[in-house]
């Protein structure tokens, strides 16, 4: 089984594998690290003491990016500039049709032919996220995932005096739900998954005011931080797995380096998907440097907690 192929069946709910070969080079590499552990941990730290800690860097970013973008939404419409029309769902820029592509796979199940329309829209919004990383819609655009991040800091703290515990789900269960989704939409001939969507109540309350939807949204939330960490994200919305089939022939990625990786697993403990950190388990690199899955948002959390810098952005052929 090919890497690719290995880490497709990830982002559906398979366990990540160990590697069936390892590359001459990260073997040294390993070898080095185990054999000279101390020295070699010693000189790491160093290095990390004579480089400035870039905070939150990446983790700012994405927040200041989300609500500009969700703010150009609300702008457009409040001051009636009309250079942007519509919501996350559907919109268009400047003539331009956008279409969220799960919107628009549930529209055309539900109607049971394809619309072109649609599929004008959709192969715009296809083209930016191919080159982005399909799930960097998750974690840089979709207004939940911002407050399902900071329910995520509530139930954490709640965690660590006891009141809370953590119930978690099969990764495969997301998986059930795309499919359920879809099937509901074909057999009812009703989009049932735009209905419960909080990004899509989300993105329409910000622009067009308030509803009673908002209140699945905050039951949503309660439920988190009370019951199961990032529980939607993680184990029932389908848009992040739409988007991660579309990340998966992404240039921009989330790369790990084998050798400047102390495995201290920090990475993992933040991370939205943490099975996409796999490689970062001592033995689990095939590769002295590794492409993360397609199921990685692109949120930047592993890379500003990472000390040692093993874990960075980049861009294929360019970086």
């Amino acid at each position: 089984m090919s890497r690719h192929t290995g880490q497709f069946l990830e982002m559906l709910g398979a366990a990540p594998k160990k590697p069936a070969e390892i590359s001459s080079e990260a073997q040294q590499i390993m070898a080095f690290k185990y054999r000279n552990n101390a020295r070699f941990i010693k000189e790491n730290l160093q290095a990390q003491a004579a480089t400035p800690d870039p905070g939150h860097k990446w983790r700012n970013w994405r927040w200041a990016t989300l609500a500009a973008v969700n703010l150009f939404f609300v702008l457009s419409f409040w001051l009636d500039i009309q250079l942007l029309e519509g919501a996350l769902t559907a919109s268009r820029f400047a003539g331009f049709h956008l279409i969220d592509l799960n919107s628009a796979l549930q529209v055309m199940l539900a109607h049971k032919h394809i619309v072109m329309n649609l599929v004008i829209g959709t192969i715009t919004v296809f083209l930016l996220w191919a080159v982005l990383g399909g799930r960097s819609f998750c974690s840089w655009v979709c207004p939940y995932h911002l407050l399902s991040e900071l329910a995520e800091k509530i139930h954490l703290a709640l965690a660590r005096r006891g009141y809370v515990t953590d119930h978690t789900f099969h990764r495969g269960t997301r998986t059930v739900f795309w499919a359920l989704f879809a099937l509901l939409a074909f057999a009812t001939g009703y989009t049932v998954f735009e209905t419960l969507s909080p990004t899509g109540i989300l993105s329409r309350a910000l622009i067009y005011g308030p509803g009673l939807a908002l209140g699945w949204v905050f039951l949503l939330l309660v439920f988190e931080v009370l019951w199961s960490r990032r529980a939607w994200c993680r184990y029932i919305c389908p848009i992040g797995l739409t988007y991660g089939v579309v990340g998966a022939i992404s240039p921009l990625r989330v790369s790990f380096r084998l050798e400047q990786c102390l495995h201290e697993g920090d990475c993992r403990k933040v991370c939205l998907v943490p099975h996409v950190l796999d490689v970062t388990i001592k033995g689990r690199a095939a590769e002295t440097d590794t492409a993360l899955g397609p199921d990685c948002t692109r949120c930047g959390l592993c890379v500003d907690i990472c000390k040692s810098k093993a874990l960075r952005y980049d861009f294929k052929g360019i970086s």
